[in-house]
């Protein structure tokens, strides 16, 4: 079982260790603009920075269980590709928006997309899952078959 997760587990960790280091891009930020907590507003490199942080924080927990969902009942490999590039998108958007309001949309839309496709693969997984255990229906080996990529049985 564990073979199975060790992937999802170490993404995850890795996504724990980015909401770390982008809270403490807002600590610096706050000793670097004199902003003391629990002020959030001051200059607007500061509300930058607050706002990122904030912003993927709460989109967090969204990542961390369809990042699970999807490795689980769909394919630890491909759950793992989209999670690790869904942290590089908000890697990216973070630096983006501590430089412009604008800087942080191409990166937005971009983990945008790679959660969207994990909530996707997450959601087939489970109803593929479900078909299988309730009704004895293999809609991912049907799928796969459609598509091509395994032999008829």
């Amino acid at each position: 079982m564990l073979d199975q997760v060790v992937l999802l587990a170490a993404v995850t960790v890795l996504g724990m260790l980015e909401q770390a280091y982008f809270s403490l891009k807002v600590i610096y930020a706050r000793r670097k603009h004199s902003v003391s907590p629990p002020a959030t507003t001051g200059p607007p490199e500061f509300e930058r920075i607050f706002r990122a942080q904030a912003n993927c924080s709460e989109y967090f927990p969204i990542f961390v269980f369809s990042l699970w969902l999807a490795g689980v009942f769909f394919s630890q490999a491909l759950a793992v590709l989209f999670g690790l590039l869904y942290l590089y998108g908000r890697y990216l958007y973070f630096h983006g928006y501590a430089e412009s309001a604008q800087g942080r949309l191409e990166p937005l839309y971009f983990s945008a997309k790679m959660q969207w496709v994990l909530i996707a693969l997450a959601g087939l997984g489970v109803i593929c899952t479900m078909t299988q255990a309730y009704l004895g229906l293999d809609l991912l080996h049907s799928f796969s078959h459609v598509l091509g990529l395994t032999e008829h049985t």
